[in-house]
């Protein structure tokens, strides 16, 4: 079936694009919304990084959400609004503590309070700064993913001028802003606080230091130097100061016109200050929306200076581009763990949802997220294995590299190869790099007792009477009658089968996960068996029969 991208009218697609639900639309008609109110020939799209700390997961996430809406936009539009996607580096931040995720601490503790682009590379000499190390591990998995989007350097735009005009605006709203901010202070920083953060020619630090003058005309600000105790008058242009950050989101809106920008839910404060601060600068806030954060294993926030959480690096080791951007599509708004265990189910997912992407309509294809993540255009399916399904073949077999997974593969699809499935050897890999730091070290067998036993003999003599090309339904045929049988009957009547036969309760099914794989869950059987091989099968129960002699 053609794409639906490709396939339908473009009026057909955009109609239904206007009354879709997929939440890219709903943020998409918010700008199309802005427009009507304030038309402009260009759209921009922002996101930020503070290149404090490595980045990470939750970094990805933001620019493929914003990509998402961007292409929705383009969607409802028609493409005939130009749109950008700049993604803003705060690297003129000062250091404020180390992170724990980076070599040489000691080096960075003595540079702290200065400039992210005025410290030393602690990882080599290959940058010239900490800042410009961070911002090129951002643009490298940023290109890695294919993204479309400006790198823009705060040191950068402030050096050059690019904000001079809006930093002058802020000079002359200096009070309003102060009115902003100051309540939202403690006293003692309410004693100290300046929406402008001079750079030190003393020291070289960005200065958190009250402003003792201010002259509008003159463009400048008058500070008490806290190393010498001498009075400086500089100007708020050329890279001289840096905002507080709150105002320097908003001065940012204004300066480069930006449209729409999303937020994690720790700043809904922020976004609503920020865009005070906005207005009062003559500027509108953009659109956008606040999501939720990511969790790590123990329920905390991911941080890039601890370093918690998973890294791109760890994800694609183990899984897909796609299934990440699946990940990040879901539930936007809604708490997520993210760890190694939610792998496995976002890899199966997106399979199943390009699977049905070739049976849906245009109304439907516009809700299921594989349209959103390939920007309309998502590949055919391709691979004709769960990952799941892969990772019981491993546990199985302990196998150690790819041929052996590829003979079991081989047998059950003919003429499949490595070369000819390159998307399914991919998959092969990373299912091993899972089994090997995962499932391996968690693999547990527990031993059968006498029901569980004779169970297990009666499932073996019925496999070896089937013929070796089994179909992996006659296989799940014989593994539910063998569970139609006492403990395993289900005698409570809730389980209704197709047939009309009695239920087979889910014990039968979790005691050969964990007698025969040593795991708590796994693939259907009859399909798991189908592809690992009659023999094998009886060779495990074998196994395990022999461990609870």
């Amino acid at each position: 079936m053609p794409n639906a991208a490709m396939d339908s009218d473009p009026w057909d697609l955009r109609a239904h694009a206007e009354r879709s639900n997929a939440w890219p639309f709903e943020e998409a008609r918010k700008i199309v919304g802005r427009l009507k109110q304030h038309p402009k020939d260009e759209v921009i799209f922002e996101t930020g990084y503070g290149p404090s700390g490595l980045p990470h997961i939750g970094t990805f996430g933001e620019v493929a959400r914003t990509t998402m809406v961007r292409h929705a936009f383009r969607t409802l539009t028609g493409d005939k609004v130009r749109t950008r996607l700049i993604a803003f580096s705060d690297d003129m931040d000062a250091l404020r503590k180390v992170p724990d995720n980076v070599p040489n601490r000691e080096m960075l503790a003595a540079h702290l309070g200065k400039p992210l682009t005025c410290i030393p590379d602690p990882f080599s000499n290959e940058h010239p700064s900490f800042g410009a190390a961070n911002n090129a591990r951002l643009r490298a998995f940023l290109d890695r993913f294919g993204f479309d989007y400006e790198f823009a350097s705060s040191t950068d735009y402030y050096a050059a001028g690019r904000f001079d005009a809006t930093l002058l605006k802020m000079l002359a709203a200096y009070d309003q802003v102060m009115a902003i901010i100051l309540p939202t202070l403690g006293p003692e920083r309410r004693s100290t606080y300046s929406p402008f953060l001079p750079i030190s020619p003393v020291s070289g630090k960005v200065l958190q230091v009250p402003m003792i003058a201010r002259d509008v005309a003159r463009g400048t600000v008058t500070y008490v130097e806290p190393d010498t105790g001498d009075t400086v008058e500089t100007t708020v242009t050329g890279g001289r100061v840096k905002c507080q950050w709150k105002a320097d989101w908003a001065m940012r809106w204004v300066a480069l016109g930006i449209d729409y920008e999303m937020a994690g839910k720790d700043l809904i404060d922020s976004v609503k200050l920020s865009g005070e601060i906005c207005r009062a600068l003559g500027g509108r806030p953009p659109e956008g929306f606040n999501y939720e954060l990511f969790l790590d294993e123990g329920g905390q926030k991911i941080s890039k200076s601890r370093g918690n959480g998973l890294t791109i690096e760890e994800w694609l080791r183990y899984a897909s581009p796609e299934s990440l951007s699946l990940f990040m599509y879901r539930e936007p708004k809604a708490a997520k763990r993210l760890y190694f265990d939610v792998i496995p189910r976002h890899v199966d997912e997106y399979q199943q949802l390009l699977e049905g992407y070739e049976r849906q309509d245009t109304k439907q294809r516009l809700t299921n997220p594989v349209w959103h993540i390939h920007a309309g255009h998502p590949p055919r399916p391709d691979v004709p294995i769960s990952f799941t399904m892969l990772l019981n073949l491993v546990s199985a077999s302990n196998a150690e590299n790819a041929d052996t997974l590829w003979g079991f593969i081989g047998r059950y699809w003919p003429g499949v190869t490595p070369q000819s499935a390159p998307r399914l050897n991919q998959h092969v890999e990373h299912a091993i790099h899972y089994f090997r730091d995962f499932v391996l070290p968690a693999k547990k067998f527990r031993v059968a007792d006498d029901a569980e036993r004779a169970a297990l003999m009666d499932l073996r003599d019925a496999l070896s009477q089937l013929p070796p090309d089994s179909t992996a339904e006659k296989i799940q045929e014989v593994v539910y009658e063998i569970g139609r049988r006492p403990p395993f009957l289900d005698t409570s009547g809730k389980i209704k089968t197709r047939d009309g036969k009695p239920g087979v309760s889910l014990d039968w099914f979790n005691m050969l996960y964990q007698v025969l794989l040593g795991q708590e869950k796994g693939p259907r059987f009859g399909s798991f068996v189908a592809v690992y091989g009659l023999s094998n099968t009886i060779d495990m129960i074998d196994g395990a029969l022999a461990r609870s002699a």
